[in-house]
């Protein structure tokens, strides 16, 4: 059976698109053929007017696993991407955009220090660093707050919040966090059950600079409700009752 079958997917460039769906339905399959880590059996992948037929230097990707590497620095692991895609630029320089970012995130201070050194939410502030370092046109996330605690995760989706305001890019965020979907999101694209073609997509009406209280409010409530509701028919769950 087919992961995905007549899946269609579009995402305005300079927006920010939130992916929804069952376990299982095909969601980490998605992030992998947009940055060309896969090609599919039919259909066609396009970023920015050019056909995806291999990985790409304008994508980034942020994982739930920070897969930092503990022989080099915070401040090396941020570097890396540079290294990779402009191995000509001067060290002064990959040095000066690593630490904007670090900065940018609070991690001013830690750039010598080891990965294991930093608490986990310190870890993923450091690869959401790595991930755009290059200035990518594309960031894909792939559940890269799903593995921390409620606290540091609201947290970090504020320091998200912050970063695409300052550093602009198109992104796709895999989540199963409904709320995460709804203050991060412009849009959110619900998946069906597998294999997945696109059930629903919700245009999220709320404030570019939006806050956490943001979510306590009636028009987010009634989002939050909605997608619910969407998960529940892609699970094949529409005749429970209320809980």
């Amino acid at each position: 059976m087919p992961v995905l079958d007549g899946l269609d997917v579009s995402v305005p460039s300079g927006t920010f698109a939130a992916v929804i769906g069952p376990s299982g339905c095909g969601k980490s399959t998605l992030t992998k053929l947009v940055a060309g880590l896969m090609t599919p059996d039919e259909g066609e992948v396009w970023l920015h007017g050019q056909r995806v037929t291999g990985p790409r230097k304008t994508v980034g990707m942020a994982f739930q696993n920070p897969v930092l590497l503990e022989w080099r620095s915070i401040l090396d692991n941020v570097i890396l991407p540079l290294e990779i895609v402009a191995p000509k630029m001067p060290t002064k320089d990959r040095i000066a955009r690593a630490m904007e970012l670090l900065d940018m995130v609070g991690l001013t201070g830690f750039e010598d220090k080891r990965p294991s050194e930093l608490s986990g939410g310190m870890r993923q502030r450091a690869s959401l660093c790595r991930s755009i370092v290059h200035k990518p046109e594309v960031l894909i996330l792939d559940e890269p707050f799903g593995a921390l605690d409620a606290f540091t995760r609201e947290d970090l989706w504020q320091t998200m919040r912050d970063l695409r305001a300052a550093e602009p890019f198109t992104a796709v965020l895999i989540t199963h966090d409904l709320r995460e979907s709804v203050f991060l999101g412009d849009q959110v694209i619900v998946l069906s059950g597998r294999p997945a073609r696109t059930q629903y997509v919700m245009d999220v009406d709320l404030p570019a600079d939006r806050t956490l209280d943001v979510l306590f409010t009636p028009k987010a409530g009634d989002m939050l409700h909605t997608l619910r509701d969407q998960i529940k028919i892609a699970q094949g769950r529409t005749n429970e009752g209320t809980a």
